[in-house]
């Protein structure tokens, strides 16, 4: 879940690693770390707290020149956000330092082990265990080496390493190797060593790793972001993989046979600027207003004579029921895909949260197709319920916005949506963009099956969406603003829609919990009276989804008993409808009012924790990228 790179090359790597972990920030952390060899010593420094801690302790040590480095932000899973805990996590004996995201499952029983053979923690993490079962793994290759083992930096230290380095390379890969496959769970894990002091090791295991491929330098990092001012050349780490980088090059291993892997090299399309603010005040804000162009790029190659052309599914069959699996916002965007599917491909739909499918011994279908969505295409969950999936045969399609992602690699069909980067924790843009591919696919299947419906007239109306939100958007900010200074007093609120609105008052929901830690939750208005009215108060406001659909009479009603029981209402509405209530916001009139409706409700969302001065772009305790369970 958090922010990992290292570096080989020519250039001073602890700066550079810095300004990788800058580029990092947006995976949520809680606090820092590097490690660099400086004249074959390992230093390392750590803080708590943000990135400018870290660098305050930096600036105040010297000779930080080295061409060779790790970093990490660290997101707490196990023990506090303290310095502690902060990674990199050294050895005992001081002969190597790690960075590692995921979870080591059985922790405890090696740090037993461990314990027992005389090992000493100072920390509460299982990165601290992992650091020292690989030292007693190459511990015991060297006594049946025959080589002496030396005090950290004695000159012997540093001269046996520099005498043999070849040997000890291969000796430092076998004991990382053999450590790793003691450890259960997920890793992505980068070490370096004063006994292979022109050298990284790397590998992964169900979390996000990944190498820059530069000249005459090479990166290692968990996401793209963190080298692309160097490279946009990358090559993608499978799971049981590792990888062995300097500045001279790099080989891609078997994690159990050690047999070379060859790689292809991918690049990536987007540059730095993609990633910029470019002006805005928060990532969030820009991710919002970029919402038309990427409606537009979700389209491009997608549509030919008002058909639908998703040529990644033509080798699959029609499915006979579709299983979506996804967490949070990504759960969200698939529940409210639902409606479409059943209505314009006439295939019933189950929506699961990926989470509680993969631990109840799910039922699948005959002919049943697999969809999971995941805007990294690294969430650990998810990816857990595709494996799950896959091994049993299924069919499976994947949803996701990162080129060479786990999701991408493993399913059998990849529909990318095409949002280019987000950065802001709080996903706006990647729902926007996966609610476009899902309704494609609605269609798509439709077609394909030669059903009878509006097909030609829904896509008129998407293709003309991107101009009608982007006139709409200065509107919607201004009247986003205006909402939430009048509402910046509440405490709880209740979001409230129906049909295809209800996913969309969850996603509502999620976003205010997310940005601003006002409590609130979404709920289909139809279920207010089973229970929820009961708190409704002056002090206890709803946001309301009326769209001009066949449910706008019902919502009115549900509007009108939040009303009679003095609840004050935000209600989105499309013009050229009315309702009785104070506070009326109007959105333009289209056939697809939720693509018009979720950035209305970002906006909402990101104006009233912008007022309250919370950290929009990275709120506390939230990572990007959801990597562990």
């Amino acid at each position: 879940m958090c922010g990992i790179i290292g570096y080989c090359g020519h250039r001073p790597a602890v700066p550079l690693v810095l300004e990788g972990l800058k580029r990092l920030e947006y995976r949520g952390y809680d606090s820092a770390g590097l490690a660099f060899l400086q004249v074959s010593r390992l230093e390392i420094i750590r803080s708590e707290g943000k990135l400018s801690n870290l660098e305050e302790k930096v600036a105040e040590t010297a000779n930080t020149f080295a061409p060779i480095s790790i970093g990490h932000t660290r997101w707490a899973t196990h023990g506090l956000p303290v310095e502690k805990n902060a990674h990199p996590h050294k050895s005992n004996n001081g002969s190597l330092a790690i960075v590692h995201n995921g979870i080591i499952e059985n922790f405890q029983e090696l740090k037993d082990e461990l314990a027992a053979k005389g090992y000493v923690f100072y920390s509460e993490t299982d990165t601290e265990v992992l650091a020292n079962l690989i030292a007693d793994e190459l511990d015991i290759l060297l006594v049946q080496a025959h080589q002496k083992t030396f005090a950290q930096n004695s000159p012997e230290y540093v001269q046996n390493a520099q005498n043999s380095p070849l040997q000890y390379l291969e000796l430092a890969e076998k004991a990382f190797a053999s450590a790793l496959k003691k450890a259960h769970g997920a890793y992505a894990v980068v070490l370096l060593s004063p006994l292979i002091p022109q050298h990284i090791l790397a590998a992964r295991l169900s979390a996000p790793l990944l190498m820059g491929i530069g000249i005459g330098e090479y990166f290692v990092a968990s996401d793209v972001p963190a080298f692309l001012p160097y490279t946009r050349d990358v090559i993608f780490l499978d799971d049981r993989e590792y990888v062995v980088i300097s500045a001279g090059g790099y080989s891609v291993k078997n994690l159990f046979s050690a047999e070379c892997v060859q790689k292809e090299v991918h690049h990536i399309p987007w540059d730095l600027q993609g990633a910029a603010k470019d002006g805005y005040k928060h990532f969030m804000l820009k991710e919002i207003m970029e919402q038309p162009k990427v409606l537009q790029d979700c389209l491009v190659g997608r549509l030919q004579n008002d058909s639908v052309c998703l040529p990644e599914l033509d080798a699959l069959p029609v499915p006979d029921s579709i299983r979506i699996i996804a967490c949070g916002t990504s759960y969200n965007a698939g529940l409210w895909s639902q409606y479409y599917l059943e209505q314009f491909a006439k295939i019933p739909v189950t929506v699961e949260i990926a989470s509680e499918f993969r631990y109840r011994k799910p039922i699948l279908n005959k002919n049943e197709l697999i969809l999971v969505i995941s805007q990294s295409g690294e969430t650990a969950d998810t990816l857990g319920a595709l494996r799950l999936c896959r091994e049993q045969g299924y069919p499976t399609v994947g949803i996701c916005n990162v080129l060479g992602s786990s999701v991408a690699r493993e399913a059998s069909a990849c529909l990318y949506t095409q949002a280019g980067p987000e950065i802001s924790v709080a996903s706006t843009k990647a729902m926007l963009s996966q609610m476009v591919v899902l309704l494609l696919l609605a269609l798509y299947y439709g077609q394909r099956k030669q059903l009878s419906a509006p097909y030609a007239e829904i896509l008129q109306e998407l293709k003309a969406l991107p101009g009608v939100l982007e006139k709409a958007l200065p509107t919607m900010r201004e009247k986003a603003k205006h909402f939430a200074y009048q509402y910046a007093f509440a405490r709880s609120f209740f979001y409230l829609g129906r049909g295809t609105a209800y996913a969309l008052a969850l996603e509502g929901a999620l976003k205010l919990k997310e940005l601003s830690y006002i409590h609130a939750e979404g709920y289909a208005t139809g279920e207010m009276k089973h229970g929820p009215i009961a708190l409704i108060d002056p002090e206890f406001p709803s946001f309301a989804l009326a769209f001009d659909d066949e449910n706008f009479g019902k919502v009115r009603s549900g509007i009108l008993e939040v009303k009679s029981r003095q609840g004050r209402v935000i209600a989105l509405l499309q013009e050229g409808t009315s309702l009785e209530n104070d506070d009326l916001w109007y959105i333009p009139q289209t056939k697809l009012p939720e693509f018009l409706a979720l950035p209305a409700m970002q906006l909402f969302s990101y104006e009233m924790a912008d007022y309250l001065g919370k950290d929009v772009d990275q709120p506390r305790n939230l990572a990007k990228s959801v990597t562990v369970e």
